[in-house]
Parts: C-alpha cells; structure tokens; sequence
C-alpha cells in the first residue's frame, strides 16, 4: 500500500516526519531513480527508496522500548573516546533502535528506545508537555524560596525553564532528596535549573516519562512497551 514518502523515511528511524520533510525538499530523496517533491507517494515494499543516494533498509515493524540506563553509560550507539555506551545493553535486539532523548552520562533512570521516528519526534517535541520526574539528591537545604524560584521559573542561557512540581522526599544532615517533575528534555535541565537557585545535584535519576514508570526495574535492563503504553504516550 502506497503512503507519503517521509511518512516512509520517519518509520526506518533514520529520520523524523520533519527531517524526511526536508530532506524532500533538498532533492535528497528519490524513487524509482526519479527525484520525488511532498506529498509523492510510495510502496515501500515494492518501490526503490533512496536518500542520499543510499537505499534504505526495508521497513522494520514499530519497536517501543524502555530502559534503565545506568550511571557512567553515554546515551549513544558510539564514542570516540571508548567509554560505555548504551550499545553495550543492546545486544540481541532482532532491530536497530535510538535513544530518544538524552541522559547525561552521570544520571541514571528511564531510557526511550525506538526505532519509529514520528513516536520519538512526539516525545521530544516541547508542544506535548510531555512530564518527566525525576529522583535527585541535592546538596543543602531546600527551602521554600527555591522552591518558588523553579516552580515560576528560572533563566537559563537557553530560556526559560520551570519546574511543574516539586516534593521534599528526605533530609538528611548534608543534603536533600527530592522529587522534581518538568514538561521538556533539555540537555541538563534538572542539574542548570538547581544551580539556578544555588545547589549542586549529586545524584539523578528518571523515574517518569509520561505514563510510564521505572518502578523496580533493574539498571541496565530493558522491555518492551505494551501496546497501551505506547498508546498513554500518544495522548499527550
């Protein structure tokens, strides 16, 4: 069955429905041998597609994933410089997937892995407000200043950030854990957001995305989503 060429290009995962969009637009794409413009159609079981003159691979089925990343693992398939990756916890997997979204190297926590470029384009994209929370262990005190600092929102050099919840789990001498919730994944947000207001975050962890929770979950092992999962992140 015949479908829009970038809808074809996003489902390979090497690109989302916008990137694809683009691309198109560049005359990087073509089928059959023949340079395609938006909205061209294509089978993509039977019609050749190419970008950048490279043939992609035949459509794979939708894999949805969740994984506990672990502390010191670099969320990417390679690095330069040989310290662990993500990749390491793959071995397998029937299909390629990619992280959607980041955790730093020193946090830990809730991982998306797909191979669907408009899911991981939905998750990212900021308009969904999609919530994330997270576990993290902060030095000093928390007060209620700060408090009202993240939840209104903080400067950061590339905009505004807020939190949408915050909760005080435990106190200890030294340090305080607490619970933060944010609508977007922004490279370091949680740890820029704390410096904002004068602490340093010691430990990191994401418990939540969306409707889905890391609960007891292992790290370092992964599952796949059940098909109302998947569904749960498809209504934000």
């Amino acid at each position: 069955m015949k479908e829009r060429v970038q809808k074809i290009i996003s489902k390979t995962g090497i690109a989302s429905r916008r990137e694809a969009e683009a691309l198109i637009k560049d005359g990087l794409v073509t089928v059959n041998g023949q340079i395609v413009t938006l909205g061209a159609k294509a089978d993509p079981f039977i019609d050749y597609i190419k970008v950048r003159d490279k043939l992609i691979t035949k459509l794979e089925p939708p894999v949805y994933i969740m994984f506990y990343k672990p502390k010191g693992c670099l969320t990417t398939m390679y690095d330069p410089e040989g310290r662990q990756t993500i990749k390491a916890y793959l071995r397998g997997l029937k299909y390629r997937v990619y992280p959607v979204g980041r955790l730093d190297y020193n946090s830990e926590g809730l991982l998306l892995l797909t191979n669907d470029g408009d899911f991981a384009n939905h998750i990212i994209h900021p308009k969904n407000s999609i919530p994330r929370t997270y576990l993290a262990k902060i030095t000093g005190p928390l007060d209620d200043q700060a408090i009202e600092k993240l939840t209104k929102g903080v400067r950061l050099e590339d905009g505004l950030a807020r939190a949408v919840q915050i909760r005080k789990v435990r106190r200890l001498q030294a340090n305080t854990w607490l619970e933060i919730t944010v609508n977007e994944g922004r490279n370091r947000l949680i740890r820029r957001m704390m410096q904002q207001v004068g602490h340093t975050v010691k430990v990191l962890k994401r418990i939540r995305i969306g409707n889905l929770y890391l609960g007891a979950m292992p790290a370092g092992k992964l599952r796949h989503l059940t098909n109302d999962e998947v569904k749960g992140l498809l209504t934000y």
